[in-house]
């Protein structure tokens, strides 16, 4: 039977692959010229979000894991930026920013929140 580690059942772990691949989809249309630039920063930065929450929960202290949620949620504002920029370059229509905005929204809420209860637990590791 296939094991299952803690940060795969974390809703905002879900999320994430989610936005990791509305991502991936919404680049598909970049111009060729933006591989190596706006579609290779977006994509790095959204796959960031998953690989700091799964590094945060393979930390002991909740020192360590709170830190790794907020790195979550910093590249999730890179996200975002990104987004933007790419919007205002024509590469992402006003539809396709507004969905991403919303999954975004979603995101940073509950990160904010994990980050808060491990931020409030005791810790006698850290």
């Amino acid at each position: 039977m296939r094991r299952t580690f803690g940060f795969e059942k974390l809703e905002v772990y879900r999320q994430a692959k989610d936005l990791i691949k509305e991502v991936y989809r919404l680049t598909r249309s970049f111009p060729a010229e933006e591989r190596y630039g706006l579609t290779s920063q977006i994509k790095r930065a959204a796959l960031s979000v998953a690989s700091n929450l799964a590094e945060g929960q393979g930390r002991l202290s909740r020192r360590d894991q709170a830190h790794f949620s907020q790195m979550a949620y910093s590249s999730l504002m890179e996200v975002l930026c990104q987004s933007d920029i790419a919007h205002e370059l024509g590469y992402l229509g006003a539809q396709d920013l507004e969905g991403i905005r919303q999954m975004i929204e979603s995101l940073a809420m509950k990160l904010s929140a994990l980050h808060a209860s491990q931020v409030d637990r005791k810790d006698s590791s850290s």
